[in-house]
């Protein structure tokens, strides 16, 4: 019994030790501002003009140094809840700065010139991520 109370002594004590610690390389943990885009492309828009979107998108993270990651993806979701929103694309940034410098960017400006023509509709959402 005696034993028992002092490992249990010991694991308390470790676990009020070692929380703080834990507790400050959570809060430490850098988050990013993450700037999502998805495209309707319009009826007439061939696939290889829709090639050309996407890979003028992907060239943007070459041009801008703002941009700190890139990722895209079609929709290939079940539920049918995409609105004819077929292409993804997840920008991540280091700070609401940062996409301030790539919104007016010449190189943001010449990929909307790009799309305008081939593109129906088009949704934005920017968040911080969160866990």
């Amino acid at each position: 019994m005696k034993k028992t109370l002092i490992i249990l002594c010991a694991v308390l004590l470790a676990a009020i030790t070692f929380t703080p610690t834990m507790h400050a390389a959570e809060t430490t943990k850098k988050k990013v501002l993450h700037h999502v885009v998805s495209f309707k492309f319009k009826d007439s828009a061939t696939p290889e003009q829709i090639k050309e979107v996407v890979d003028a998108f992907r060239d943007l993270k070459k041009q801008i140094p703002e941009i700190q990651s890139f990722e895209w993806g079609t929709n290939n979701s079940p539920e049918h809840l995409n609105k004819g929103l077929t292409h993804c694309f997840l920008l991540t940034f280091k700070s609401e700065e940062d996409r301030a410098k790539y919104l007016p960017h010449p190189a943001h400006k010449a990929f909307g010139k790009l799309l305008g023509p081939i593109m129906d509709d088009v949704m934005v959402i920017d968040f911080w991520g969160q866990e």
